[in-house]
């Protein structure tokens, strides 16, 4: 039975447990990584840092911050991207799973623009942390409505240039299409689990109206985008 998507789930998911570790996270988080990849979902984020990199000079050095990290494929993904581009990046991958920061730091061991730190985002240690580029991928819909405005304040505080969100739309079409997904790649339960969990915490447009407008925020653009996600990319400058 397709649930109801109307108002956000406040359903865990198994991942959110910050003391989780050993090979079932690892894969799973591997294998979240891949279906990313392949429906081009890094490819938004990629896009919203494009547009923010217009607002500062060629050749500066530029800290980007990717908020709840994962495995760091985004970053090194970035880190990539940034070389084709010559850009100069210091890149940093925040996780608040100690074995998560452990699994991304060894696959990011050709990376050396890439830095890890286990650290809780909702904690002071976080605040202190300065940047030009705050990234959000598939991270908001994680937290409740009033942590999200919480973390949001931060970031529009701490980052100098902008913020990139790329995360979920909530629908009933994209929670049917991604069970079909998983039955198509076999998908281990707990990665289908908390795929499916993640949708219901998703987004719908409106909500992401309401958040700027508490935020106060009037330098903005936010777009649907291909699979199921919305791209909000807000300039501080």
């Amino acid at each position: 039975m397709i649930p109801d998507t109307t108002y956000r789930s406040s359903a865990p998911e198994i991942m959110d447990d910050f003391h989780m570790e050993g090979m079932q996270l690892a894969n799973a988080l591997d294998k979240i990584a891949r279906i990313n990849h392949m429906l081009g979902g890094n490819r938004i984020t990629l896009k919203g840092v494009d547009a923010l990199m217009k607002n500062i000079p060629a050749g500066q050095e530029v800290i980007m911050a990717d908020i709840g990290c994962g495995n760091g494929d985004m970053l090194r993904t970035l880190a990539e991207y940034g070389r084709k581009k010559r850009w100069n990046l210091r890149l940093i991958g925040i996780d608040a799973n100690s074995f998560t920061i452990r699994h991304a730091t060894e696959l990011s061991a050709a990376y050396p623009e890439i830095a890890y730190h286990c650290m809780d985002i909702m904690q002071p240690a976080f605040a202190e942390l300065s940047y030009h580029i705050a990234l959000c991928t598939l991270t908001l819909h994680h937290f409740t409505d009033r942590e999200i405005v919480a973390l949001m304040q931060r970031l529009r505080t701490n980052a100098v240039t902008g913020i990139v969100v790329n995360d979920l739309q909530r629908s009933r079409l994209a929670w049917s299409l991604f069970r079909l997904l998983c039955f198509a790649l076999r998908v281990n339960p707990m990665t289908k689990a908390d795929g499916l969990t993640s949708i219901l915490r998703g987004f719908k447009k409106q909500e992401l109206i309401r958040f700027a407008e508490k935020l106060q925020v009037t330098q903005y653009t936010l777009r649907w985008q291909w699979a199921f996600r919305y791209q909000w990319i807000i300039s501080n400058v």
